[in-house]
This record gives structure tokens, sequence and C-alpha cells, in this order.
């Protein structure tokens, strides 16, 4: 038998988020953000499942490669663009567009030899100080692009990123579009909205939306801000009780023996740790669900399981199922009881889990 551990992918849920986006974004085209390995869900079977979107972007050549070897066609974006002259070429071979950020991405395009038409999306900073050019810069930055343009066919677009998206009133978002809205337009396709700002902020959806995190079934909002939409789980990060132990009143659990039983109780073990994903500084009291009804988290969470008070579930034996986040118990409230994001949590599943892909 193998260990029992793994996260099970709900493609239905994927399309049903990615519709959710179509919908509060009717006049745009959208780009699906499947970087990090689709966040830990799978990228390839994420992008075949996710085939309905315009376009698909990632963080480096390495994961455009691997889709495309897997015969995923669609327009697929480099967001941080390539890393170094040498790269271009296996991005013109591969058909697969590049954002430029700096100046030194530019000169790249201008040395290369490569006669294929270019698709450039510029990124401009326009508040959050991460990448791209300046905003002042961005005019004769589109100079440069548009000879190679004219001299190799191809097409340029705008892009930039929110800071604080995920807070809808926050003020940094008004002065981010205005900074936008007053770019040189020069009659080009525009893209600022990630997640929040799509479910949030109409006047920030342009040309190009790119959802992340929701498509996976994630608030992309802060913990005090309502969800507008119903998005649907699509990782089940589930186990198994692997052993249950009566326990006697002073018993401590698990490593540093920082947790001691209360009173006599069952303790039960879980093939589930930090080995696998689960946050290691999650906290005594994090909920985690046996058989359906939450149990709470209690001593430190080992490399390959984890452990949970039962007395509330008396009749739980080896065997019976564990819910560690997924539909029945939302990845955020598991993330914020951690210290940290859905992302985080989401990105950090193991290799070593099996990835298994249902309908339904």
């Amino acid at each position: 038998m193998t260990r029992p551990v793994r996260a099970c992918i709900d493609l239905s849920a994927l399309q049903h988020n990615l519709s959710l986006a179509r919908q509060a974004a009717p006049d745009s085209r959208v780009m699906a953000v499947i970087k990090a390995n689709a966040y830990g869900h799978g990228a390839v079977p994420v992008a075949r499942a996710l085939k309905q979107a315009d376009a698909f972007a990632v963080a480096s050549i390495d994961e455009a490669l691997l889709l495309r070897e897997a015969g995923v066609q669609r327009p697929l974006l480099l967001l941080q663009g390539v890393f170094s002259a040498d790269e271009l070429e296996a991005a013109a071979n591969y058909d697969l567009q590049v954002a430029v950020h700096v100046p030194e991405q530019i000169d790249w395009l201008e040395q290369s030899r490569i006669s294929t038409p270019l698709h450039v999306w510029l990124q401009v900073d326009t508040g959050m100080h991460r990448l791209g050019v300046p905003a002042d810069y961005a005019a004769t930055a589109l100079d440069r692009l548009e000879k190679l343009v004219e001299r190799r066919g191809g097409s340029i677009r705008l892009m930039s990123h929110l800071a604080c998206a995920d807070i809808p009133d926050n003020p940094t978002n008004n002065a981010q579009l205005a900074v936008f809205q007053a770019l040189p337009e020069r009659g080009l396709e525009r893209s600022l909205a990630n997640s929040a700002a799509l479910l949030s902020r109409p006047d920030m959806c342009f040309d190009w939306v790119r959802p992340g995190i929701m498509l996976y079934g994630a608030s992309p909002f802060d913990v005090d801000v309502a969800q507008p939409v119903k998005l649907q789980a699509a990782m089940n990060f589930e186990s198994q009780l692997i052993a249950v132990h009566p326990r006697k009143q002073g018993e401590s659990i698990g490593y540093g023996q920082t947790w001691k039983c209360p009173v006599d109780m069952p303790v039960g073990v879980v093939a589930a740790g930090y080995g696998d994903g689960y946050p290691r500084q999650a906290p005594a009291g994090m909920p985690v669900l046996v058989n359906g009804k939450i149990v709470p988290l209690v001593g430190r969470v080992s490399m390959d399981t984890l452990y949970v008070d039962l007395r509330n579930q008396p009749e739980a034996v080896a065997g019976d199922s564990v819910q560690l986040w997924g539909s029945c118990l939302p990845v955020e409230a598991v993330a914020a009881r951690a210290g940290t994001i859905s992302y985080e949590l989401f990105c950090g599943v193991s290799p070593r889990v099996p990835r298994e892909y249902v309908n339904g």
C-alpha cells in the first residue's frame, strides 16, 4: 500500500473559476497564470484543463518549454522575460512571448540576429517597485521596441502589476491606475488586473486580465475583505490517520514535548508533514478535518507526520480520511492560522505528494 497523502486536483473547479473570471471581465481576454507548476497544481494538466483561456503566463523559459513539449500551443508569455541574450533563440523557436522590464533586455533584442516576429510585453513599474521600466522611460522603450517590430514584425503590449489589489480600497491602487493610464497608449493592448483587481475593479480590466490565485479556488483578497464570487477549491490536500493512541493526562506529544495532554484522550497520527508541504509553523489548534469534522492539531508538525486531538472523534481509527485543506476546509483559513498565505501553501506541496486529477 502506498503512503496515503495526496493532492487531489479537481479540473472542473479550475474551469468553473476560469468562467468566473470571464464573467467578471467580459470585454477582456484572459491570460491564465500557471507559473510555479500552476501554483503547485501541475502545469501541464492545468493548462489542458484551462484550454479555453486565451493565453498562459509562466515565470521562465524552463516552465514554458515544459508546456510546449507537452503539446500546449496557446500563446505563452514569459512574465520575467529572458534572463540572458542566449535564451532569445529558444524563445523564438518555441513561439514564446516575452516581457521586457529592463533596458538591457531591449539591448539583447536589438543585438539579436533572430528574424522571426517579436511579441513583446513592455512591463512598466507603476508603483509596486519590483519589476518594470520606470514610467518616464516607457516612451523611449516603446520607440526602441517599435523599431524592432517594424523590422521583424510582431506586436507590442503594455502591462504593469498591482501592489495592493488584495485590499480594494487601498489608495495605492488608484495611484497605480493613474500612472498606468498616463502611459503613452499608442493603440497598444494593455493589461493591469490580477485576480483581485479583476474581481473588484472593472476599471482596471483593460484588454487583458491575468487571473492567478482565483483559478485555483483561493480568495485573492485580504482576510478582512468579503469574497465577491463563489470560487471552487481545486486542490484537496488529503491523507489518513495511520495510528490512534490512547494517551494519559500529562503525556507529551511530538518533538520538544511542547504540548501535553490535558486529560486522558485519544491522539491520532496523520501521514503528512512538512516534508509534504504542510506548514511546520502550524500552531496547536490548527483545524484539520477527520471524517469531515474539525479536530485540532496538537504538538509540532514532523517531516512525515502530524498529530490531532480526537476527543470529539472518539470512534476514529487508523485508515480514516483526513483533509488538510480543500473543498471542506478553506486553504485561506489554514494559511491564516499558520501565518502565511494560500499561495505559499499551494506552491509548497512537495513533489513527493502524488497529484491525482478528477472532474467534479
